[in-house]
């Protein structure tokens, strides 16, 4: 199939327009929640037009599936791959960390973690927003778990260490970092939890 220099055009614009529709949505829906998100607004904030929007998504929900999708895409980038880089173990789990609380420290979206206010947005909200939410949190979850459970593997971890609870103990702390961070503009917030993680992973004080 030959695509004429035209069809190319437009397709190239659009899927920029989408970068940007999704860029500024990622940051609104981090601070005010998915349904804060409408074509208009986000039509109006980035001078696009309402019609030009909506062709690329179609209804708000599926902006709103959309944001969740790219603001996931981020989330590995800045937090995951780079924690994987390094070596098994209880050091690659504690670079997971670190990412994670540089990742909230740095406001990578505007409102801290955007996973921690859109999903308590939507967890007791049935449909295919919880869906996507519900597979995002477990994938994390079933992450850090794994990682524990190769640092037990190899024995490098703590006596006694359970990995399943310590992947619970690390997603609270980790959550609790941000939200009281956020909530107080604190960021000794982060220090603290860094230096949890680091005595329940067996790790002297940085």
């Amino acid at each position: 199939m030959v695509i004429d220099s035209a069809t190319d055009g437009r397709i190239q614009r659009g899927n920029e327009t989408r970068r940007a529709v999704l860029g500024r949505a990622v940051q609104i829906a981090s601070v005010e929640g998915l349904d804060a998100l409408s074509i208009g607004r986000l039509a109006t904030d980035l001078g696009l037009s309402k019609s030009g929007v909506f062709a690329g998504f179609g209804s708000k929900e599926e902006l709103q599936l959309a944001t969740v999708r790219a603001a996931r895409r981020i989330f590995y980038d800045r937090v995951v791959t780079p924690a994987l880089e390094h070596p098994r173990g209880a050091g690659r789990l504690l670079a997971l960390c670190e990412h994670w609380l540089e990742y909230s420290r740095g406001r990578v979206f505007a409102g801290g973690c955007f996973f921690y206010e859109v999903t308590a947005e939507f967890d007791a909200r049935p449909g295919p927003v919880r869906d996507a939410l519900a597979r995002s949190a477990t994938e994390w979850e079933t992450l850090l778990t794994d990682l524990a459970r190769e640092a037990a593997a190899a024995g490098e971890l703590p006596a006694g260490s359970d990995p399943e609870e310590l992947a619970m103990l690390l997603t609270g702390l980790m959550d609790s970092a941000n939200s009281l961070a956020v909530l107080h503009d604190d960021p000794s917030r982060y220090d603290r939890t860094m230096r949890t993680a680091r005595r329940l992973l067996g790790f002297p004080p940085a």
